[in-house]
């Protein structure tokens, strides 16, 4: 089904170097991104995140707990 888009001057551009660079067509790439954006937005917020979760290390393995402890010891010194 034929979709017209109007898109800004550089944006043109970089979908242009793209299409180019990537030996695709600019319609096969704005279907691609439409795809990814639908895809991305039926996440959840942590299906999102969750190839995030557990990749830090380092750091005290105490800390979730000891920062409770800390931040009332920072309001009990700013009372005074």
């Amino acid at each position: 089904m034929p979709t017209s888009i109007r898109l800004d001057p550089e944006t043109d551009r970089a979908l242009e170097e793209l299409a180019r660079r990537s030996s695709s067509t600019r319609s096969e790439l704005v279907r691609r991104a439409i795809r990814d954006l639908l895809d991305r937005e039926q996440l959840s917020p942590y299906e999102r995140v969750s190839d995030l979760i557990g990749s830090v290390t380092g750091g005290p393995p105490d800390l979730s707990e000891s920062t409770g402890r800390r931040f009332r010891e920072l309001l009990a010194e700013r009372k005074g």
